[in-house]
């Protein structure tokens, strides 16, 4: 795993680092505030983030909600507090792991390795609705190009259907695509 460690306290950096490379992983990055951590994230595109939710300029919380919500990686919050309120904001901001200080070394590999699996999954999940959204869009495209030739030609579906198919072989192109040139040559 590639991390960065983001955490207003040198000392903890330090042990984290240690924890983390020990256990064969890379730390690609430190920094010591949200607003860091957001230019450190897109500028070395870790793998993980780990970081400290109390910090100057940028709390971990919003950071890790703008980190997030640019999909650019998993976010483990570290925090002091267990305070409810604390852990529910956390949850909101689409971190994947929270951790209390002192962080245990055999907690913190696992807990990362954890929160990578899951955002892996999530990445999987979101690709697979936006093809299912692009295929969506396409049988309404496909749809509405076989309406123009069944009520052009008053033919079938599925012979306004065929037209559509053998052009588009005979073109080499795609169902889509000649279904949209279909319903913009209608169009005009």
């Amino acid at each position: 795993m590639r991390v960065l460690i983001v955490d207003d306290e040198s000392l903890i950096r330090m042990d984290l680092r240690d924890i983390i490379e020990s256990s064969g992983h890379e730390v690609v990055a430190e920094g010591t505030n949200g607003v860091e951590a957001i230019k450190l994230c897109k500028e070395y595109k870790p793998d993980i983030v780990l970081m400290d939710v109390k910090m100057p300029e940028l709390d971990g919380i919003e950071a890790a909600r703008q980190i997030s919500f640019h999909h650019e990686a998993p976010v483990v919050l570290l925090t002091s507090y267990s305070q409810q309120d604390l852990i529910n904001k956390a949850r909101e901001s689409g971190v994947y792991g929270y951790l209390i200080k002192p962080v245990r070394e055999e907690q913190l590999v696992p807990t990362l390795e954890m929160a990578l699996g899951r955002y892996h999954s999530d990445a999987e999940l979101r690709e697979k609705m936006a093809e299912l959204e692009q295929s969506l869009e396409d049988r309404k495209i496909i749809q509405k190009g076989t309406g123009i030739l069944m009520e052009l030609y008053s033919i079938s579906e599925e012979e306004a259907y065929n037209r559509i198919r053998a052009l588009s072989m005979k073109k080499r192109d795609s169902i889509v695509n000649i279904c949209k040139a279909l319903i913009n040559q209608v169009s005009k």
